[in-house]
């Protein structure tokens, strides 16, 4: 399945670091947080990733055309036609597809926008901007079986967010409430597996916001399922969340850290 990162924010409320760069490219620890979600993803067999590119959107089509500079020891011969040799390779299994989708375009509108790279076939989605600790194995097969046409991972980190109502049963989202006060309600923490089903929800507009007309419309359908995670989940908005993301990782402590180093 490939894996669908949603990378061309502004990234205005962290705006100490994203003016020089995208949001998913601040760093945690030496590497930029995209690279983090897209290790844990891998972690799982998920290798296959299309990133929605848009504010200054070069700066992560050049980090992955250097990417094994970065990582590899690299001799530069300039006495023998300038040639370069690459030694301990540093290769991950990753198919890499860089998409610009616009620098004002909203969520829905990314999404509708690599629709070609997708094809019909089932996809993961999740913000450029977020780790957590999910299985996703278990967010898979719980969408399999639900027969839903978008699951999303519901969490509960305090009330600064818009919180979701879920039906009686608690399986299924029937609507959105803006901004509610910390009352143990569940937002919409990304990681969401989709079928191509949802693109006749989506326009590639700029406006197409995928958390407003799109799911609203699906979750009155009965068709947008959740999946309640208890775990860790945290988002980079502003330099506090980055510097608990950093303090986690430097201290060997980061939950999302389940690869095995290389």
């Amino acid at each position: 399945m490939k894996v669908v990162i949603l990378a061309g924010g502004l990234g205005t409320r962290i705006s100490e670091e994203s003016h020089l760069k995208p949001k998913p490219m601040i760093t945690i620890g030496e590497q930029p947080i995209l690279w983090h979600i897209m290790k844990y993803y891998s972690s799982f067999g998920f290798h296959d990733f299309v990133i929605c590119c848009g504010y200054k959107g070069h700066m992560i089509k050049e980090y992955f055309a250097d990417y094994y500079l970065y990582r590899s020891d690299v001799t530069f011969d300039f006495s023998a036609e300038n040639r370069m040799t690459i030694h301990q390779n540093i290769a991950e299994p990753w198919r890499v597809t860089l998409v610009d989708t616009g620098l004002n375009t909203q969520t829905g509108g990314r999404v509708k926008r690599v629709e070609k790279y997708i094809g019909g076939e089932p996809f993961l989605l999740t913000y450029g901007d977020g780790v957590s600790d999910i299985d996703l194995d278990a967010l898979l097969e719980q969408h399999r079986a639900s027969g839903k046409t978008v699951t999303l991972t519901g969490i509960q980190p305090g009330g600064r967010f818009g919180v979701l109502d879920l039906d009686e049963a608690g399986t299924t989202v029937s609507g959105f409430r803006e901004k509610a006060k910390e009352d143990g309600g569940w937002i919409n923490g990304g990681f969401m597996v989709m079928e191509p089903e949802v693109f006749g929800y989506l326009s590639p507009e700029e406006g197409c916001i995928l958390e407003r007309a799109p799911l609203e419309t699906l979750a009155r359908e009965g068709k947008l399922g959740i999946y309640k995670h208890d775990g860790f989940w945290q988002c980079m908005d502003t330099q506090r969340d980055r510097g608990r993301l950093e303090w986690l990782w430097g201290s060997g402590r980061a939950p999302w850290k389940v690869w095995e180093e290389t």
